[in-house]
């Protein structure tokens, strides 16, 4: 499996690329911003991008998305419960003096137990609310791309609109935890991270 992290934007927002080896087939997570670049990455990986994969709706993740599949016309995917951030997209960009390219259409609403295959990959959907109401985490082969619900050495923040403290220690708990101590963690910011880092060293998970 082809793993290309870009931390992108002003909020250096990690956009994953993540491509079949095998068919050159792949999958392009929360293209938030600096699409020229995705889409160079892209170009240098040969890779033939099937889906955009939401794993959640704040504007870090989504600035540029409706520039990205004007350029790059596939389905994007996303739960519906973050339907509502979405459609606020104007109004989260302009609360940082920012303008958005637009508020891209949802081709498919995706949920827990469902998945999205690309290639030979297979990208297990689990629905990890709490930093917002419809974050997903996407699996595959011991790899967890998990937006904004866990990091190395921190969570998601949940002082947003739809964010909610318990619910997301139940989602890390309950979801995350159970991957594996093996798991790789591909964050929304910052660096990589295991499941067993985090649950070893991670000030909010070290007595679970």
């Amino acid at each position: 499996m082809i793993v290309e992290r870009l931390e992108v934007g002003a909020f250096a927002e990690n956009c994953y690329i993540v491509g079949c080896e095998e068919t050159h087939h792949g999958v392009v997570i929360d293209p938030g911003d600096e699409v020229d670049r995705i889409i160079g990455r892209i170009g240098q990986l040969h890779l033939d991008i099937q889906f955009v994969l939401l794993t959640h709706a704040h504007l870090d993740h989504v600035k540029e998305l409706n520039a990205f599949k004007r350029e790059i016309d596939v389905p994007v995917l996303m739960h519906k419960d973050d339907l509502f951030l979405l459609e606020s997209l104007p109004e989260q960009a302009a609360a940082f003096g920012m303008v958005a390219s637009g508020i891209p259409a949802i081709d498919r609403y995706v949920d827990e137990g469902e998945a999205v295959d690309c290639g030979k990959l297979r990208f297990e959907i689990l629905h990890t609310p709490g930093h917002s109401p419809g974050s997903v985490t996407y699996v595959e082969k011991g790899v967890a791309f998990v937006g904004d619900v866990l990091f190395a050495g921190s969570i998601g923040r949940t002082d947003l609109p739809g964010g909610d403290f318990e619910t997301l220690m139940r989602s890390i708990r309950a979801k995350l935890l159970p991957l594996g101590d093996g798991t790789d963690v591909y964050s929304g910011h910052g660096p990589p991270t295991t499941i067993g880092r985090e649950r070893q060293f991670n000030p909010f998970l070290t007595n679970t």
